[in-house]
Protein backbone atom coordinates (compact mmCIF):
# COMPACT_ATOMS: atom_id res chain seq x y z
CA UNK A 1 0.00 0.00 0.00
CA UNK A 2 1.48 3.43 -0.94
CA UNK A 3 1.57 5.93 2.00
CA UNK A 4 2.21 9.61 1.23
CA UNK A 5 4.85 11.20 3.35
CA UNK A 6 3.79 15.18 3.78
CA UNK A 7 5.11 18.31 5.44
CA UNK A 8 4.19 18.21 9.19
CA UNK A 9 2.50 21.33 10.63
CA UNK A 10 5.25 24.10 10.47
CA UNK A 11 5.43 26.10 13.30
CA UNK A 12 3.70 29.08 13.85
CA UNK A 13 4.57 32.38 12.02
CA UNK A 14 6.57 29.81 9.31
CA UNK A 15 4.84 30.07 6.05
CA UNK A 16 6.90 27.54 4.39
CA UNK A 17 10.07 25.73 4.44
CA UNK A 18 13.17 24.61 2.09
CA UNK A 19 13.62 20.90 1.23
CA UNK A 20 17.83 20.43 2.39
CA UNK A 21 18.52 16.77 2.09
CA UNK A 22 16.66 13.61 1.11
CA UNK A 23 18.32 10.61 2.76
CA UNK A 24 16.87 8.16 0.90
CA UNK A 25 16.31 8.06 -2.78
CA UNK A 26 13.80 5.99 -4.77
CA UNK A 27 13.75 2.41 -4.46
CA UNK A 28 15.66 2.44 -1.24
CA UNK A 29 14.68 0.99 1.58
CA UNK A 30 13.50 2.85 4.43
CA UNK A 31 12.88 1.61 8.42
CA UNK A 32 9.60 3.56 10.34
CA UNK A 33 10.26 6.44 11.98
CA UNK A 34 14.00 6.69 9.94
CA UNK A 35 14.87 9.94 8.71
CA UNK A 36 13.46 10.28 4.85
CA UNK A 37 14.25 14.13 4.69
CA UNK A 38 15.22 17.58 6.49
CA UNK A 39 13.43 20.21 6.15
CA UNK A 40 14.90 24.01 6.84
CA UNK A 41 12.73 26.56 8.22
CA UNK A 42 14.03 30.42 9.39
CA UNK A 43 14.65 28.93 12.56
CA UNK A 44 15.94 25.09 12.67
CA UNK A 45 16.23 22.22 10.22
CA UNK A 46 13.02 19.83 10.62
CA UNK A 47 13.78 16.00 10.29
CA UNK A 48 10.80 14.80 8.46
CA UNK A 49 10.91 10.14 9.11
CA UNK A 50 9.06 8.14 7.08
CA UNK A 51 5.09 7.23 9.14
CA UNK A 52 6.06 2.86 7.73
CA UNK A 53 8.81 0.88 6.76
CA UNK A 54 8.98 -0.23 2.95
CA UNK A 55 10.09 1.19 -0.25
CA UNK A 56 10.77 4.58 -1.25
CA UNK A 57 8.48 5.12 -4.34
CA UNK A 58 8.59 8.21 -5.68
CA UNK A 59 10.07 11.76 -4.76
CA UNK A 60 7.55 14.89 -4.96
CA UNK A 61 9.95 17.90 -4.07
CA UNK A 62 13.85 18.03 -5.34
CA UNK A 63 16.54 19.50 -2.65
CA UNK A 64 16.00 23.57 -2.64
CA UNK A 65 12.36 23.24 -3.74
CA UNK A 66 10.40 25.65 -1.21
CA UNK A 67 7.40 23.62 0.05
CA UNK A 68 4.39 24.47 2.67
CA UNK A 69 2.47 22.81 5.38
CA UNK A 70 0.98 19.17 3.98
CA UNK A 71 2.48 19.44 0.98
CA UNK A 72 3.25 16.45 -1.05
CA UNK A 73 6.81 14.99 -0.56
CA UNK A 74 7.12 11.80 -1.49
CA UNK A 75 5.39 7.92 -1.40
CA UNK A 76 6.28 5.47 0.52
CA UNK A 77 5.27 1.61 -0.38
CA UNK A 78 4.91 0.12 2.78
CA UNK A 79 6.07 -3.51 3.37
CA UNK A 80 7.78 -2.79 0.47
CA UNK A 81 11.82 -4.55 0.23
CA UNK A 82 14.18 -3.17 -1.60
CA UNK A 83 15.14 -4.98 -5.07
CA UNK A 84 18.81 -6.76 -4.20
CA UNK A 85 21.30 -5.97 -6.56
CA UNK A 86 21.98 -8.58 -9.17
CA UNK A 87 25.11 -10.73 -9.63
CA UNK A 88 27.10 -12.53 -12.36
CA UNK A 89 28.08 -16.19 -12.10
CA UNK A 90 31.60 -16.83 -10.93
CA UNK A 91 33.56 -18.18 -13.91
CA UNK A 92 37.10 -18.48 -12.44
CA UNK A 93 37.65 -21.09 -9.60
CA UNK A 94 39.86 -18.42 -7.93
CA UNK A 95 37.22 -16.16 -7.68
CA UNK A 96 34.92 -17.90 -5.00
CA UNK A 97 37.66 -17.65 -2.65
CA UNK A 98 38.17 -13.78 -3.19
CA UNK A 99 34.63 -13.25 -3.17
CA UNK A 100 34.39 -13.64 0.95
CA UNK A 101 37.30 -10.61 0.85
CA UNK A 102 35.49 -8.89 -1.61
CA UNK A 103 32.64 -8.93 0.50
CA UNK A 104 34.29 -8.32 3.73
CA UNK A 105 35.80 -4.98 2.30
CA UNK A 106 32.22 -4.06 1.07
CA UNK A 107 30.28 -4.59 4.24
CA UNK A 108 33.44 -2.48 5.69
CA UNK A 109 32.54 0.56 3.35
CA UNK A 110 28.86 0.10 4.04
CA UNK A 111 29.74 -0.19 7.46
CA UNK A 112 32.08 3.31 7.36
CA UNK A 113 28.99 5.16 5.15
CA UNK A 114 26.80 3.90 8.30
CA UNK A 115 28.80 5.50 11.01
CA UNK A 116 27.00 8.81 10.00
CA UNK A 117 23.59 9.84 10.48
CA UNK A 118 21.97 12.07 8.23
CA UNK A 119 22.03 14.96 10.60
CA UNK A 120 25.74 14.32 10.92
CA UNK A 121 26.30 13.88 7.35
CA UNK A 122 24.54 16.69 6.60
CA UNK A 123 26.78 18.95 8.71
CA UNK A 124 29.71 17.47 7.65
CA UNK A 125 28.89 18.71 4.24
CA UNK A 126 28.07 21.76 5.40
CA UNK A 127 31.36 22.35 7.41
CA UNK A 128 33.68 20.43 4.54
CA UNK A 129 35.01 17.86 7.10
CA UNK A 130 36.77 14.87 6.16
CA UNK A 131 34.59 12.49 8.32
CA UNK A 132 37.39 9.52 8.21
CA UNK A 133 39.54 12.11 10.61
CA UNK A 134 36.88 12.07 13.15
CA UNK A 135 37.04 9.38 16.07
CA UNK A 136 33.53 8.59 16.87
CA UNK A 137 32.19 8.23 20.39
CA UNK A 138 29.02 6.96 19.80
CA UNK A 139 27.60 3.09 20.31
CA UNK A 140 29.67 1.12 17.44
CA UNK A 141 32.04 4.36 16.51
CA UNK A 142 29.10 6.32 14.94
CA UNK A 143 30.13 9.64 14.67
CA UNK A 144 28.00 12.33 16.65
CA UNK A 145 27.30 16.20 15.70
CA UNK A 146 29.58 16.34 18.99
CA UNK A 147 32.66 15.05 17.74
CA UNK A 148 32.52 16.84 14.64
CA UNK A 149 32.51 20.06 16.24
CA UNK A 150 35.50 18.91 19.13
CA UNK A 151 37.16 17.93 15.79
CA UNK A 152 36.49 21.67 14.30
CA UNK A 153 37.41 23.30 17.81
CA UNK A 154 40.80 21.15 17.72
CA UNK A 155 41.95 21.91 14.59
CA UNK A 156 45.38 23.81 14.86
CA UNK A 157 46.62 27.01 12.59
CA UNK A 158 48.37 24.40 10.61
CA UNK A 159 45.37 22.53 9.98
CA UNK A 160 43.59 26.02 8.48
CA UNK A 161 46.92 26.91 6.32
CA UNK A 162 46.89 23.51 5.28
CA UNK A 163 42.96 23.69 3.88
CA UNK A 164 43.77 26.81 2.83
CA UNK A 165 46.48 25.79 0.64
CA UNK A 166 44.23 23.11 -0.83
CA UNK A 167 41.48 25.49 -1.69
CA UNK A 168 44.87 27.48 -3.47
CA UNK A 169 44.16 27.54 -7.28
CA UNK A 170 46.92 25.26 -8.79
CA UNK A 171 49.79 26.01 -11.34
CA UNK A 172 51.96 28.75 -12.26
CA UNK A 173 49.29 31.43 -13.78
CA UNK A 174 47.48 31.62 -9.92
CA UNK A 175 44.13 32.65 -11.51
CA UNK A 176 42.06 34.16 -8.81
CA UNK A 177 38.90 32.53 -8.36
CA UNK A 178 35.27 33.15 -7.34
CA UNK A 179 32.65 30.59 -5.84
CA UNK A 180 28.99 31.79 -5.21
CA UNK A 181 27.31 30.03 -2.57
CA UNK A 182 23.24 30.67 -1.87
CA UNK A 183 22.40 31.70 1.76
CA UNK A 184 20.86 29.41 3.72
CA UNK A 185 17.24 29.96 4.78
CA UNK A 186 18.74 31.18 8.26
CA UNK A 187 21.29 33.11 7.19
CA UNK A 188 18.63 34.80 5.38
CA UNK A 189 16.11 35.34 7.98
CA UNK A 190 18.82 36.81 9.69
CA UNK A 191 19.73 39.03 7.04
CA UNK A 192 16.06 40.21 6.63
CA UNK A 193 15.55 40.60 10.78
CA UNK A 194 18.51 43.03 10.53
CA UNK A 195 17.31 44.88 8.27
CA UNK A 196 13.60 44.90 9.04
CA UNK A 197 15.35 46.38 13.11
CA UNK A 198 17.24 49.30 11.52
CA UNK A 199 14.45 50.19 9.22
CA UNK A 200 11.76 49.96 11.39
CA UNK A 201 12.57 51.16 14.78
CA UNK A 202 14.75 54.48 15.95
CA UNK A 203 18.22 52.61 17.49
CA UNK A 204 20.04 54.89 19.80
CA UNK A 205 23.10 53.24 21.70
CA UNK A 206 24.18 53.89 25.08
CA UNK A 207 27.34 53.02 26.96
CA UNK A 208 28.86 52.61 30.61
CA UNK A 209 31.75 50.42 31.84
CA UNK A 210 31.63 47.90 34.70
CA UNK A 211 34.30 46.83 37.22
CA UNK A 212 34.03 43.33 37.50
CA UNK A 213 36.37 42.98 40.80
CA UNK A 214 33.46 42.35 43.15
CA UNK A 215 31.94 39.63 41.07
CA UNK A 216 35.37 37.61 40.54
CA UNK A 217 36.24 37.76 43.59
CA UNK A 218 32.71 36.31 44.47
CA UNK A 219 32.93 33.59 41.91
CA UNK A 220 36.72 33.03 43.40
CA UNK A 221 35.49 31.74 46.46
CA UNK A 222 32.62 30.28 45.23
CA UNK A 223 32.91 28.19 41.88
CA UNK A 224 34.65 25.21 43.33
CA UNK A 225 31.65 25.19 45.73
CA UNK A 226 29.31 25.91 43.34
CA UNK A 227 30.26 23.45 40.50
CA UNK A 228 30.50 20.92 42.87
CA UNK A 229 26.67 21.35 44.12
CA UNK A 230 25.12 21.68 40.62
CA UNK A 231 27.67 19.97 38.46
CA UNK A 232 27.63 23.15 36.22
CA UNK A 233 30.33 25.95 36.09
CA UNK A 234 29.49 29.45 37.36
CA UNK A 235 30.12 32.18 34.86
CA UNK A 236 29.41 35.71 34.17
CA UNK A 237 26.77 35.40 32.01
CA UNK A 238 24.18 34.73 34.97
CA UNK A 239 25.16 37.54 36.80
CA UNK A 240 24.64 39.73 33.85
CA UNK A 241 21.53 37.72 33.23
CA UNK A 242 19.85 38.25 36.76
CA UNK A 243 21.10 41.91 36.63
CA UNK A 244 19.16 42.48 33.27
CA UNK A 245 16.12 41.12 35.33
CA UNK A 246 16.36 43.31 38.55
CA UNK A 247 16.86 46.37 35.99
CA UNK A 248 14.02 45.27 33.66
CA UNK A 249 11.84 45.28 36.80
CA UNK A 250 12.57 49.03 37.66
CA UNK A 251 12.34 50.34 34.27
CA UNK A 252 9.49 48.33 32.56
CA UNK A 253 9.37 50.17 29.10
CA UNK A 254 12.88 48.53 28.24
CA UNK A 255 11.10 45.14 28.66
CA UNK A 256 8.31 45.77 25.95
CA UNK A 257 7.84 45.10 22.26
CA UNK A 258 6.01 47.37 19.31
CA UNK A 259 2.88 46.02 17.52
CA UNK A 260 2.08 48.37 15.35
CA UNK A 261 0.87 51.89 17.17
CA UNK A 262 0.34 49.97 20.62
CA UNK A 263 3.48 49.38 23.35
CA UNK A 264 3.10 45.79 24.46
CA UNK A 265 4.45 45.64 28.50
CA UNK A 266 5.11 42.43 29.28
CA UNK A 267 4.97 40.97 33.04
CA UNK A 268 7.32 37.99 32.46
CA UNK A 269 10.89 37.84 32.14
CA UNK A 270 12.12 35.86 28.95
CA UNK A 271 15.39 36.36 28.15
CA UNK A 272 17.41 35.63 24.83
CA UNK A 273 20.86 34.75 24.85
CA UNK A 274 22.89 34.65 21.80
CA UNK A 275 24.57 31.67 20.56
CA UNK A 276 26.73 30.85 17.51
CA UNK A 277 26.09 27.59 15.74
CA UNK A 278 27.80 26.13 12.95
CA UNK A 279 24.82 27.45 10.92
CA UNK A 280 24.83 31.07 12.04
CA UNK A 281 23.56 32.88 14.68
CA UNK A 282 20.69 31.84 17.01
CA UNK A 283 18.73 33.10 20.38
CA UNK A 284 17.22 30.34 22.70
CA UNK A 285 15.03 31.92 24.81
CA UNK A 286 15.49 31.54 29.31
CA UNK A 287 11.82 31.49 30.36
CA UNK A 288 11.10 33.66 32.91
CA UNK A 289 14.56 33.94 34.47
CA UNK A 290 13.30 35.98 37.66
CA UNK A 291 12.49 32.46 38.94
CA UNK A 292 15.65 30.86 38.20
CA UNK A 293 18.57 30.75 40.06
CA UNK A 294 22.12 31.27 39.36
CA UNK A 295 22.70 27.14 38.52
CA UNK A 296 19.61 27.23 36.47
CA UNK A 297 20.57 29.60 34.65
CA UNK A 298 24.37 28.47 34.25
CA UNK A 299 22.92 25.18 33.33
CA UNK A 300 20.13 26.18 30.68
CA UNK A 301 22.43 28.51 29.33
CA UNK A 302 25.08 25.51 28.59
CA UNK A 303 22.53 23.34 27.10
CA UNK A 304 21.67 25.66 24.81
CA UNK A 305 25.36 25.90 23.39
CA UNK A 306 25.40 22.62 23.08
CA UNK A 307 22.01 21.85 21.44
CA UNK A 308 23.18 24.97 18.81
CA UNK A 309 26.41 23.00 18.41
CA UNK A 310 23.96 19.79 17.77
CA UNK A 311 21.81 21.41 15.51
CA UNK A 312 18.79 20.09 17.96
CA UNK A 313 17.33 23.45 19.36
CA UNK A 314 14.01 23.39 18.76
CA UNK A 315 11.55 26.20 17.53
CA UNK A 316 9.74 26.87 20.74
CA UNK A 317 13.35 27.41 22.41
CA UNK A 318 13.94 30.01 19.30
CA UNK A 319 10.91 32.37 19.59
CA UNK A 320 9.28 34.58 22.21
CA UNK A 321 12.04 36.46 23.93
CA UNK A 322 11.36 40.36 25.91
CA UNK A 323 15.03 41.12 26.22
CA UNK A 324 18.13 39.63 24.64
CA UNK A 325 21.80 39.83 25.18
CA UNK A 326 24.55 39.42 23.50
CA UNK A 327 28.44 38.50 24.87
CA UNK A 328 30.50 39.65 21.75
CA UNK A 329 33.53 39.32 24.64
CA UNK A 330 33.98 35.61 24.01
CA UNK A 331 34.95 36.93 20.31
CA UNK A 332 37.27 39.44 21.82
CA UNK A 333 35.09 42.08 21.10
CA UNK A 334 36.18 45.76 22.48
CA UNK A 335 32.91 47.44 21.88
CA UNK A 336 30.09 47.15 19.57
CA UNK A 337 26.40 48.68 18.95
CA UNK A 338 24.40 45.48 18.93
CA UNK A 339 21.41 45.84 16.89
CA UNK A 340 17.75 45.01 18.19
CA UNK A 341 16.07 41.84 17.63
CA UNK A 342 12.52 42.24 16.92
CA UNK A 343 10.11 42.81 18.31
CA UNK A 344 12.16 43.53 21.15
CA UNK A 345 12.85 47.10 22.27
CA UNK A 346 16.15 46.30 23.24
CA UNK A 347 19.44 44.16 23.72
CA UNK A 348 22.43 44.26 25.90
CA UNK A 349 26.12 44.12 24.80
CA UNK A 350 28.45 42.43 26.96
CA UNK A 351 32.54 42.39 25.81
CA UNK A 352 35.85 41.68 26.81
CA UNK A 353 37.30 41.78 29.73
CA UNK A 354 40.38 44.41 30.23
CA UNK A 355 42.42 44.86 33.17
CA UNK A 356 42.65 49.07 32.60
CA UNK A 357 43.67 51.53 35.49
CA UNK A 358 40.85 53.08 36.92
CA UNK A 359 41.08 56.00 39.86
CA UNK A 360 39.56 54.21 43.17
CA UNK A 361 39.47 57.05 46.65
CA UNK A 362 42.17 59.58 44.87
CA UNK A 363 44.60 56.07 43.59
CA UNK A 364 45.11 54.76 40.34
CA UNK A 365 44.59 50.94 40.73
CA UNK A 366 44.19 48.21 37.97
CA UNK A 367 40.77 46.75 37.95
CA UNK A 368 38.99 44.07 35.70
CA UNK A 369 37.13 46.35 33.21
CA UNK A 370 34.21 45.69 30.76
CA UNK A 371 31.86 48.02 28.59
CA UNK A 372 28.74 47.49 28.36
CA UNK A 373 26.57 48.73 25.55
CA UNK A 374 22.89 48.92 25.00
CA UNK A 375 20.97 49.60 21.66
CA UNK A 376 17.09 50.61 22.28
CA UNK A 377 14.23 51.88 20.47
CA UNK A 378 14.29 55.70 20.64
CA UNK A 379 10.20 55.72 19.30
CA UNK A 380 9.39 54.33 23.09
CA UNK A 381 12.43 53.93 25.38
CA UNK A 382 14.06 57.86 26.11
CA UNK A 383 17.72 58.35 27.16
CA UNK A 384 17.19 58.90 30.66
CA UNK A 385 15.40 55.26 31.00
CA UNK A 386 18.09 53.96 28.52
CA UNK A 387 20.81 55.48 31.11
CA UNK A 388 19.57 54.70 33.81
CA UNK A 389 18.82 51.00 33.08
CA UNK A 390 22.31 50.78 32.14
CA UNK A 391 23.92 51.99 35.40
CA UNK A 392 21.40 49.32 37.22
CA UNK A 393 23.30 46.78 35.59
CA UNK A 394 26.44 48.45 36.55
CA UNK A 395 25.39 48.81 40.08
CA UNK A 396 24.24 44.89 40.55
CA UNK A 397 27.37 43.84 39.00
CA UNK A 398 29.42 45.69 41.18
CA UNK A 399 28.08 44.94 44.39
CA UNK A 400 26.41 41.49 43.51
CA UNK A 401 24.43 41.64 46.94
CA UNK A 402 21.83 43.87 44.95
CA UNK A 403 20.74 41.43 43.20
CA UNK A 404 19.90 39.17 46.44
CA UNK A 405 18.49 42.14 48.13
CA UNK A 406 16.40 43.50 45.46
CA UNK A 407 17.79 47.28 45.63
Amino acid sequence: MSTEVRVPTLPESVSDATVLTWHKQPGEAIARDENLVDLETDKVVLEVPSPVAGVVQELKAEEGAVVTADELLAVVEAGATAAAPATEPSTSPEQPAEAPAAAAAAETADAGDQVLTPAVRRLVKEMNVDASKIKGTGKNGRILKSDVMAFLDKQSPTDDADLRAAAAPSGASGARQEKRVPMTRLRSRIAERLLEAQANAAILTTFNEVNLKAAMDLRSRHKDAFEKAYDVRLGFMSFFVKAAVEALKKFPVVNTSVDGTDIVYHNFFDIGVAVGSPRGLVVPILRDVDQMSFAQVEDTIRSFGQKAKDGSLSYEELTGGTFTVSNGGVFGSMLSTPILNPPQSAILGMHNIVDRPVVENGEIVIRPMMYLALSYDHRIIDGREAVQFLVTIKQCMEDPARMLLGV
